[in-house]
Formats: structure tokens, sequence, C-alpha cells
């Protein structure tokens, strides 16, 4: 059956109906539109010749495999190929052929290829804008109002994918190449820059605006992304460069912006055969397995082909949870879920000796500040530094080569009790490499994208809620980076030490918590007159920004970019073992008490004044 839409033959017969046309038309053009009697005869036969060469040269070369409404610059590269060798054999041909006949013109030798080709590539151009106009036109005037931000082949390609869409019309495009100012793109003109988008979005009445600039570095989207929400426009984007060219996903697959898009940074790439060559076919432990760096280290781990793969957490559902994830997405990846506690030592023990792994990756923590800054402060000591203590004496009787402590950027000059805790840890895993049996790394971050407890999913679900949102003070900054890149640093930094170094990971810039509470609600579609913020205060041993490193750190570059080592201060010889007496006792322990003994072991640990009486202050009357 024939398809009507589109019929090889038709097309080749089209092409060479072109051949004679373009021979005919080269004479008239040598001759003024007026072909001498004489020459007659030698326009006759060459025309028969150049159509019989030149129709089997256009057949050869696979023209008539494409579809013309799909035709493009590719097909245009064959055309220009086949007219190319047809120029040079057809005045061999020819001239051999007419030699009794009066001699073809030289001029004719020259045109005629020159008008086939574009006979050829114009009516092919011609049909497919007919095609694509009957098809879509009427399309253009359906479908949402939208500006494209961005003028590279990422845009060019959306504009061009959706002008076949009824759900969106393409009004126009920002961008801030000087170049592309007042171009079109398949009709659409470049109306301006970025920072004009609130201006246009209000004049032509676009809600939308779709992000294309998947190449860009993560930063510059960023900033985009920002823009939009801060101009009012519902902001989408493409996917990333990388899914398209592997062909998971179309330009025009656009999604949602989110929160990761406002605070993510450029993706982490790690020297994965260093990582695979400490981790393949050992047996590894993960502590706090269940929680969210926990189970993304397990996840990231498991890439690498880990002969065996312990996680330890003592939350029962959280290793339910893990072990029925697991058996779905990496079934042949032979994993034990222990339940059990970091501070009893004879189940540490037990789990350490049994199973021998080569590395220890200990994430199981209290994190929560104002939670163990009063009632839980004693917890957050033994749970944090004496379970810490537990496993790295168990990994050092036991031969584990190395052991990778999970720290934060708030043991940095402390002014919390869960931060002092995090320093003790540190400096425990520092003295006991110094004995050199463990390898001990430690590694510094900052705060994670949707961790468990975090800011951004609290803010989500008080949004959600209608409000208010609540920040505890305007001028807090946090830094923050996304779960994947924090688990995939941990694990290049176990690759890299050599015993004792804090390894300090890149956390970017601070982010200003009010002005991501604000983009996040305007990211909702609300405004900020029906989802208030107000200001609580800062909570107890909260500070208004978190550091990196301590003041009487220096830091030293690694070959990984994203990596820096600290210089800190040694632990004095002695001083652990009179640490694990006051952390033995088997008494109750106030935090009055907790607060001073930290202040003992921890010289840069500052408490926080007492909080105020907390005050609720509205967003709006601070302003």
């Amino acid at each position: 059956m024939i398809n009507r839409a589109y019929h090889p033959f038709l097309v080749y017969l089209s092409d060479v109906i072109g051949v004679a046309l373009a021979w005919w038309l080269a004479y008239l053009i040598r001759f003024n539109f007026s072909i001498p009697p004489d020459f007659l005869a030698g326009f006759w036969l060459g025309l028969a010749v150049v159509v019989g060469l030149q129709g089997a040269l256009l057949r050869a070369f696979g023209l008539y495999r494409s579809i013309w409404v799909f035709a493009s610059l590719p097909d245009l590269v064959c055309i220009a190929r086949a007219v190319g060798v047809a120029t040079l054999l057809t005045p061999l041909v020819v001239v051999v052929a007419v030699r009794t006949a009066p001699e073809v013109p030289r001029l004719v030798f020259l045109l005629q290829p020159l008008l086939l080709a574009m006979y050829m590539g114009g009516s092919r151009a011609i049909y497919r804008t007919w095609k694509e106009s009957r098809l879509y036109g009427g399309l253009r005037a359906l479908g949402q109002p939208v500006v494209v931000l961005g003028g590279g082949d990422a845009a060019v390609g959306l504009v061009r994918e959706l002008s076949r869409s009824a759900e969106w019309r393409v009004v126009g495009l920002l961008d801030d190449s000087p170049a592309h100012q007042g171009r079109e793109v398949y009709g659409c003109k470049v109306l301006g820059r970025i920072a004009d988008l609130e201006r246009i979005a209000e004049d032509l009445k676009v809600g939308h605006a779709i992000i294309a600039m998947p190449g860009e570095r993560h930063e510059v989207r960023r900033k985009v992304a920002s823009a939009c929400v801060r101009a009012g426009v519902k902001a989408l984007i493409v996917p990333a460069i990388s899914d398209v060219m592997k062909g998971r996903v179309n330009v025009s697959e656009v999604r949602q912006v989110d929160v990761e898009d406002l605070l993510g940074r450029d993706p982490v790439r790690i020297h994965t055969a260093e990582v695979r060559e400490y981790l393949r076919g050992k047996s590894v432990m993960v502590t706090g397995a269940g929680g969210s760096i926990g189970s993304e280290l397990c996840r990231q781990i498991a890439r690498f082909e880990p002969s065996l793969l312990v996680c330890f957490d003592i939350s029962e559902y959280a290793l339910y949870r893990l072990g029925e994830e697991f058996a779905v997405h990496f079934p042949t990846i032979q994993l034990v879920a222990l339940a059990g506690d970091v501070k009893d030592a004879v189940r540490v023990d037990e789990v350490v000796t049994r199973f021998h792994p080569h590395v220890i990756f200990h994430a199981a923590a209290y994190k929560h500040v104002p939670l163990m800054e009063d009632d839980n402060a004693w917890q957050a000591v033994r749970n944090n530094v004496f379970g810490t203590w537990q496993l790295a004496r168990s990994a050092v009787n036991c031969g584990v080569a190395r052991f990778v402590l999970v720290s934060t950027d708030k043991a940095v000059n402390p002014t919390n009790v869960m931060g002092a805790t995090k320093r003790l840890a540190e400096q425990v895993c520092q003295a006991l490499s110094a004995e050199g049996r463990t390898q001990f790394e430690i590694v510094r971050f900052g705060n994670v994208l949707g961790s468990a407890g975090s800011v951004i999913p609290k803010f989500q679900e008080q949004i959600a809620a209608g409000g208010p949102v609540t920040v505890t003070h305007p001028d807090i900054t946090r830094f923050f980076m996304s779960i994947h890149e924090a688990a995939q640093l941990v694990l290049q930094a176990g690759s890299m030490g050599q015993g004792g170094e804090i390894f300090v990971l890149d956390m970017g810039e601070p982010v200003r918590i009010a002005e991501l509470a604000r983009d996040m609600i305007r990211l909702s579609g609300h405004t900020e007159e029906q989802v208030r913020i107000v200001f609580t205060g800062l909570r107890p041993g909260e500070k208004l920004y978190e550091e990196v490193l301590a003041d009487a750190e220096q830091t030293r570059a690694t070959h990984h970019p994203k990596l820096r080592i600290a210089r800190a201060q040694p632990v004095a010889d002695g001083r652990l073992d009179a640490l694990l007496h006051w952390l033995r006792q088997r008494r109750p322990v106030g935090a009055a008490e907790v607060r001073r003994e930290l202040r003992r072991w921890v010289p840069e640990y500052a408490p926080a004044p007492s909080a105020p009486p907390l005050q609720v202050v509205d967003a709006e009357q601070r302003a």
C-alpha cells in the first residue's frame, strides 16, 4: 500500500525531473534564454546522458531512505555529496557521448549542478514547511504562553519541538549573549536579556518560563532559576545534557524547578578507579546505615561491587527499608542488616570480629543541635564520642584497614553540644590513628539537602500547611550540598588518606535561610502574603553562620578539587585515657556538667548564651 504522505519513488521521480530542469535552465542562462539551433542536438543528447547518469548517482547515494517531512541538515549534506560527484563525472561522460555533436558549453557544466542542488534542497524545505504548517500550524495559537531562557542548541531544539505542541506556545526567548539580541529562532524572536524577564512576563502576560541551559554551570542555572522565582514566573527546566545525549529523555521533557536547582552545585566527579581499588571485592561496614547519609553511602558503595555490605543501625525499621530497597535495585549485592547500638561494646566487637570489614564508614550520630543541647546532652556525648571510641577501638583490635568518620562543619569552633561532641569524636580517631594499626580519616561537611530533620523538608511541610514558615533569624546562613554529592566525596576521601587527616569538603557559598524560605514559597506558587515568614529567634546552641575550618587550622590541597586537608591540632599523649574515664561514668550527668567538661576537652568550644524567651516576629514587621 502506498503511503500518500511519503513514497520514495515519487521523491526520486521529482529529483530526476529536477536534473532535466537544471540542464534546461543552465542552457537557457548560457544563451540568454534563446538556445541556438546549432546547439539543440548537443542539448538533447546531453540531456539523455545527464538524466541517466545523475539519476543513477542520486539513487546510489541513498537519498531516498529519509522522510521528506523530517528533512534536515544531514539530508542537505548527502545532497551536496551526490551533486559534487555528479559535477566531476558529468563533463567526462557527456563529452564522450556527444563528441559528434556541437560541444556542450563549459558554463552549462558549472551551472547545472548548482541549479540541481538548489532544486533538491528547496523542494524538500518547501515540502517540510507546508507539511508542518498543515500538521502543527493550528497549534501555534493554542497552549499556554511561555518564554524560553537560553540561546544555545538546547534552546533551539526546545523551540522547534514546542512548535508542534498543543500545550505550550513560545512567545519569545531571553538570552544574555549580545550576538543573539533581536535574532529569531524558528520564528520566535530573542526579546532581550534574562534580567528583563519580570518586565516581559508582565507585558506579554506570561506565567511560565523554561530554562534551556543544560550545558551551563549550575551556578548560572541557579541564578536564572532564582530570577524566575522572584519574577513570579513558574519555572521549568530541561533535563541535564548528559541525559539528553544518552537518549534517556528528550529536550522537550521539561520538569518543574525544585529546591535543589536553587541550592545545588555542579556535579561531582570522583576518581572512580581510586575508590574501586579499596572497595571492590572487600567487606565494607556502614554504621547509621538507615539514615540519610548512611543509606546513600550504602547505595554508592554498592556501585563498586563489595563482596559484603554490613549495614549497622539502631533502627530496625530503617534497616528493613534499606533491605527492601537493595533487594529491588541491588539484588547481586550481599547485604547483612544488623541491629545494634555503637555504644554496646559486646555487640560492636561481635559484628566487627565476625565480618572483619576492610573499611568502616561511621555515620551513626545524634545530629540535631537544639534537641541535643539540654535534656539529651549526656546522650549526645555517649553516642557521638563514646560510641565512636567503642567502634574505633574494635576496628583497631581487629585490624580493620580503614576507618572513615563522617563529621560536620559544626565541629569547627563549636557553640553547641552536638558540635563539641563531634570534635571530640574527631580527636578520638586522631589519637587512635597515631597507633598506626588502622588508617583513620575524618570528613567534615555541612547540611545536606533533604536529610532527615533538615530545614528544607520542614519548610516544605510548613508551606503545604499554608504557613507560617519559621526562620530563626533573618541573617542566619548555612552551607548546603546534596546527599549524593556528600556520599561520593566521603568515599573519595576514604581512598586518599594516609591516616589522621581531616578532609574538608568544598561547600560552595553559604545560603541565607530567609531568602531560601522566600524562594521556596514562590516556587510553590504562593506569595508571602499567602504564606507568611516569621522569625522565632535562635534556638539553643545555634550559630548565625557555620565555619568550615577552626581558627588554628590550615588546609592544603589534594588532587581532588573539592577536597582539602585540614592541619588540625594534635591530640596530647594520655588525653584519651582521661577522657574515657569520664565517658565510662554510670551516673546521670546533667547538661551543665556536660558543657563544663566539654570546655575542658575542646578548648575552642564556646557555648552560646542561653536563648531569650521565644518571641515570634513576623517578617513584614521586622522589615
